[in-house]
């Protein structure tokens, strides 16, 4: 079962619905007991970093949700802020990340963008995939963009895909379990359904 994190933040009911036109079982998450229930997790999050961390401590699932996905090994998607959240610390604000793959949030630099680019990354960009299960069968991919910040981890090579907005960034991570996207897959057509039903039944 999938179970999609609802801690008030984010596009869960677009997840919820992508999953049961797909026919695979899903749910909204509310609780650490229900955390016990789902095979395979999304953690959406939109919004500013420390209100997002905030969010999530407040929902009472933040250790379940550490220990099922550090120890039990539960794969988990993070999408957008869900994404930032992962990381270990963002410029955006003062709290700590999940500090799941480690790494820091950074906001673009807007000095050395072109007089037609500005902020927020908002919109269409393609994306340059490495070799990764969760775009297998998308060819060409183009994604939906909203973001201000992006994530830049430690380790290079956990980034697994890359696109360009006045700079080249990160805009898909792995580390072992985990995955995420800084684009909003629940936004982005068919390329979107088919990242999710990859996250389902491939990874």
């Amino acid at each position: 079962m999938i179970g999609i994190i609802d801690y008030g933040l984010g596009n869960v009911r677009a997840f919820e619905n992508i999953y049961r036109r797909l026919n695979i079982d899903v749910r909204l998450v509310r609780s650490a007991e229900e955390l016990e229930e789902a095979d395979r997790l999304i953690l959406p999050g939109v919004g500013a970093f420390d209100w997002a961390m905030t969010r999530l401590k407040q929902s009472g699932m933040n250790k379940a949700l550490n220990r099922r996905v550090l120890s039990d090994r539960v794969p988990v998607l993070g999408v957008c802020v869900g994404m930032q959240m992962m990381a270990t610390r963002s410029d955006e604000g003062n709290m700590t990340g999940l500090g799941w793959v480690p790494g820091r949030v950074k906001r673009f630099d807007e000095t050395k963008f072109s007089q037609r680019t500005h902020l927020p990354h908002m919109g269409w960009n393609s994306v340059e995939v490495n070799r990764e299960p969760l775009f297998e069968g998308i060819d060409d991919p183009q994604f939906y963009f909203l973001h201000s910040y992006f994530f830049d981890p430690d380790d290079a090579t956990h980034a697994v895909a890359h696109s360009d907005y006045g700079t080249q960034f990160a805009s898909a991570i792995r580390r072992d379990n985990v995955r995420a996207t800084q684009f909003h897959p629940e936004k982005s057509h068919h390329w979107g359904t088919r990242l999710l039903k990859n996250f389902a039944e491939n990874t």
